[in-house]
């Protein structure tokens, strides 16, 4: 739960905003990064972490408990939404107040309710990681591009941060990400724009330049390939759910 700060979050193959009171729920071993949108930004979040045998294995074959189960089955990393949201920021901040008996008791509410409930968004679905260990090159690759995206980034550059020749960068990238490096960027790119659209009241060709893009055209189409509506469209539609 996202305490304070925005930013962007990285999920398996999703990339998008946070801001202050999202809620995540994410699956073990689920890469995933949450990059302040500046360096000197003050960020906080309540973070639940439990262990896949915390309730050992006969307590949730339990009838009662059949939609928990099948909750932590998933490999999934969902976004909370709603009523849903508002249910959960108050026991999880009630969880990081508590101690003993009355933690675990407040995690299962937190899990059943999320089991029993359709309020909340797929982020992203039944990804796969190549293992269970984040490789160290790819955090260098992360952090690097997290500081670089809204400038010009070359596969050379790049792969000199990973130490690997450029074929090699190449599918290691694809091999962990699930996409290519020049997608990653792209879906950076995007989200930074759509950040400056429902924040901001600048232009929206200003915004195509400070999203790291030289060509409006360009913007333009992988924008609407990305959100599947124009730019405009996209701070109209915002602009009414805020």
């Amino acid at each position: 739960m996202i305490t304070e700060g925005h930013g962007t979050v990285m999920m398996g193959d999703f990339i998008g905003g946070y801001k202050s009171g999202d809620i995540y729920f994410m699956a073990g071993n689920l890469p995933h990064w949450f990059k302040k949108q500046q360096h000197k930004m003050t960020g906080a979040a309540v973070v639940v972490h439990f262990k896949p045998t915390v309730f050992g294995e006969d307590f949730l074959q339990l009838p009662e408990l059949k939609n928990i189960n099948h909750l932590l089955k998933r490999n999934d990393g969902i976004q909370l939404q709603n009523k849903l949201k508002k249910e959960l920021a108050g026991l999880i901040t009630e969880i990081d107040n508590l101690t003993g008996y009355q933690r675990i008791i407040h995690l299962l509410l937190c899990l059943q309710k999320m089991s029993c409930s359709a309020s909340f968004n797929i982020l992203t679905q039944n990804f796969t990681a190549s293992n269970n260990n984040v490789n160290p090159s790819i955090e260098k690759i992360i952090e690097f591009s997290f500081k670089r995206y809204l400038t010009s980034i070359t596969l050379q550059q790049v792969a000199d941060v990973a130490a690997m020749s450029i074929p090699t960068f190449c599918r290691f990238f694809k091999k962990n990400i699930k996409k290519t490096y020049f997608d990653f960027i792209q879906d950076l790119r995007i989200s930074h724009a759509c950040k400056l659209l429902s924040s901001t009241n600048k232009p929206v060709l200003e915004i195509c330049y400070e999203s790291g893009y030289n060509s409006w055209a360009h913007f333009s189409k992988q924008f609407k390939h990305i959100k599947e509506m124009t730019p405009t469209h996209y701070r109209r539609m915002m602009l009414e759910i805020g």
